[in-house]
């Protein structure tokens, strides 16, 4: 725990009072804006390579199906072909959860945050001892006799929970996320069946739900979460959504007319 609290939670905590000491008019939720900004434009590039990987996963399903048929009967050289498909095709299956692994110990962090850091003293609103000790010196020599805003816009706390608003935003941002990477599935190739496999048929009826899982998940825990972590995960989640049409519109992959041919010739 003492590393997670010097690798994770003593950062963004600093940083994020750092940003509030320093913007215009001391708000907490521009502070936030600005935090998670910075967090996903650390992650743009991991992201970036991630959505290109799932797509890439879409475009050769096709040919892996082809595979899954020709070497159904042998498990041993249908695992050797395929891996020797990702390969060629300089694929990685499992790359696209890489934001997701970097994010959830960030999300976790954010939450002890707005938690249990900031937490001001209704009388003072001032930091107490404990949480001073996890200032850098600068900043604590500066908030030890500076009362703190948990406000954002001058009206909504953000150390609160049980924000309705904001609940149901990182909800409809989730959705509307989770529908534009649907949206954009490749379209079925032709001479390949479009039945596919009875795990197949169960991978893509669990997707489908999943896309109106997620969002009802965020909007019951960004209700029952510090309004903070709400606001985070609706800007990040219109972050994702701009890199997502940043990459459809200027990098999707060609893969159409660019998928090396592994199967050997009928």
């Amino acid at each position: 725990m003492h590393i997670f609290v010097v690798i994770l939670y003593n950062p963004l905590f600093n940083g994020l009072m750092f940003l509030q000491k320093y913007i215009p008019g001391h708000d907490l939720g521009i502070a936030i804006i600005l935090l998670t900004l910075l967090i996903k434009g650390l992650l743009f590039w991991p992201s970036l390579s991630a959505i290109h990987n799932q797509q890439k996963m879409q475009e050769i399903q096709p040919k892996l199906k082809e595979l899954q048929a020709k070497y159904k009967d042998n498990k041993e050289e249908l695992s050797r072909q395929t891996m020797a498909f990702y390969k060629n095709n300089k694929v990685n299956p499992f790359s696209s959860c890489l934001p997701l692994l970097l994010q959830l110990p960030i999300l976790f962090a954010l939450y002890r945050v707005f938690f249990s850091g900031i937490n001001i003293d209704p009388t003072t609103h001032l930091f107490n001892g404990d949480q001073l000790s996890h200032l850098y010196p600068f900043l604590r020599s500066f908030f030890e006799h500076t009362q703190v805003s948990t406000t954002f816009l001058d009206f909504l706390n953000l150390t609160a929970k049980h924000n309705v608003v904001l609940a149901i935003l990182a909800g409809a941002a989730q959705f509307w996320q989770s529908k534009m990477m649907m949206s954009r599935q490749p379209p079925k190739v032709a001479g390949v069946k479009a039945d596919g496999s009875k795990d197949e048929q169960v991978t893509a009826i669990m997707s489908k739900q999943m896309t109106y899982l997620l969002p009802a998940m965020t909007v019951i825990f960004g209700y029952q979460f510090p309004a903070g972590l709400s606001l985070y995960w609706v800007v990040s989640t219109l972050f994702q959504v701009a890199q997502q049409y940043y990459y459809f519109k200027w990098h999707k992959p060609k893969m159409a007319n660019n998928v090396p041919e592994v199967l050997p010739k009928p």
